[in-house]
């Protein structure tokens, strides 16, 4: 808009004022259209005509008569308008007998459903024979089925509104795609300039819509279809709506380049593959059945990498031989799996000297060693003494577990006699 033709306008705010709506009831003016408005600028919100405030104004009964046909009730108060319970008015609208204008979340983030009062009164005239007596069985199936046509119902009212305003094919095809989830939207449509296109021409959503995460997560489920049939009606509407929209004007393609590999999922000539397992030399992969031998050249070892100067602790056997097999040196692995293995008697020997560091060394100063058992052979009655034993349970000895039990059980330590 240029700047004279945007002093002949003024802001939804000033003209909720001017026309004595709040701003909820001018917005939902707007949306069914009993007020126009024009484009605003660049990335701002549309604007009010002077000479539409006018227009309104001037019409008779005014502001009583804008604000009737804009005035929107709950549920309560719409079954009394209906003249029925507010549990009957529940299951005719939940079966699509009264349809929803707009929504709202309480403090709960529960979906709280409004409507139009003279759409109520219409609709109760229209559906008299459901207002008194049994219901019919056929609605009581779908309801025992848990079956809501509300949002359905308001989905469609929305996209009747959205695209009777939008301007071209392209802006009726944003207008379809916005109720549907990108999945759907990228299977109709596989071109993804017009993808981008169909975003920027997104419609915004609708006044009232949740600013918090939890409450948008919530209400973003109302703007998107759920039912099968209502999806495959919107995809069929989409992909038609579509090939009007590309024999009018045409979506411009991507640029040319090397970012057209990205289209194709192949890389670029001349870039260099990404990501993990890529090569780092080459993107080209030559088969061996594909070259002579002789042309092949022997593969030189790679270098292994400087191990570091101070490690804090050696590599254990199993480490090792992994590295071994890994690297390609198998002289490192049979040296490793070669090397003889610790036996028992040297494995306590160690524990003892590492728990025991001082008694360790005056046994090393003195020259002496542990005490070995010596004399002969036991004989088939001989019974070796367990040490220390305790009483376990059901009259059972158990072996002492302390060091001193373990040292007498291994022959370290000669048990006390007497």
């Amino acid at each position: 808009m240029t700047d004279e033709e945007t002093r002949d306008t003024v802001a939804y705010g000033r003209a909720a004022q001017e026309l004595a709506l709040r701003r909820s009831e001018f917005d939902l003016a707007v949306y069914l259209g009993h007020v126009r408005t024009v484009p605003g600028p660049v990335g701002g919100r549309p604007r009010v005509p002077g000479g539409e405030i006018a227009r309104l104004r001037a019409e008779p009964g005014f502001p009583d008569g804008l604000r009737d046909r804009v005035s929107a009730v709950g549920t309560a108060r719409a079954a009394e308008l209906a003249g029925i319970a507010a549990d009957r008015f529940t299951r005719l609208a939940r079966t699509g007998h009264f349809t929803p204008v707009a929504y709202y979340l309480n403090r709960y983030r529960a979906v709280v459903w409004l409507y139009l009062a003279r759409e109520v009164e219409a609709a109760a005239t229209r559906h008299r024979a459901l207002l008194t007596g049994r219901t019919p069985a056929d609605l009581l199936r779908r309801l025992r089925a848990g079956e809501d046509d509300r949002p359905r119902t308001w989905r469609a009212r929305r996209r009747r509104m959205l695209l009777a305003q939008a301007g071209d094919a392209w802006e009726e095809a944003a207008v379809i795609a916005s109720f549907l989830d990108p999945l759907q939207v990228a299977e109709v449509v596989p071109d993804g300039s017009e993808r981008a296109r169909l975003e920027r021409l997104r419609p915004a959503p609708p006044y009232g819509h949740p600013v918090s995460p939890a409450g948008r997560t919530v209400a973003d489920r109302l703007l998107v279809a759920d039912d099968p049939a209502e999806r495959a009606e919107l995809r069929t509407v989409l992909a038609r709506t579509l090939r009007t929209a590309r024999s009018r004007r045409p979506a411009p393609g991507p640029a040319a380049g090397p970012a057209a590999g990205a289209r194709t999922g192949c890389p670029a000539e001349g870039t260099p593959p990404r990501g993990p397992g890529a090569l780092a030399t080459s993107s080209v992969i030559v088969h061996p059945s594909s070259v002579p031998a002789s042309d092949v050249a022997p593969a030189r070892p790679r270098p292994l990498a400087p191990a570091a100067t101070a490690p804090r602790r050696a590599p254990g056997r199993r480490s090792a031989l992994r590295a071994g097999a890994a690297t390609g040196d198998a002289g490192a692995a049979e040296v490793v799996a070669a090397g003889p293995r610790p036996t028992a008697e040297e494995t306590v020997r160690a524990a003892i000297a590492r728990r025991s560091p001082r008694r360790a060394g005056q046994r090393v100063a003195a020259g002496t060693s542990l005490p070995v058992r010596s004399g002969p052979e036991p004989g088939p009655d001989h019974r070796t003494p367990a040490g220390h034993v305790t009483p376990g349970r059901e009259g059972k000895r158990r072996p002492d577990r302390s060091r001193a039990g373990l040292l007498e059980r291994l022959g370290l330590r000669r048990p006390r006699v007497g």
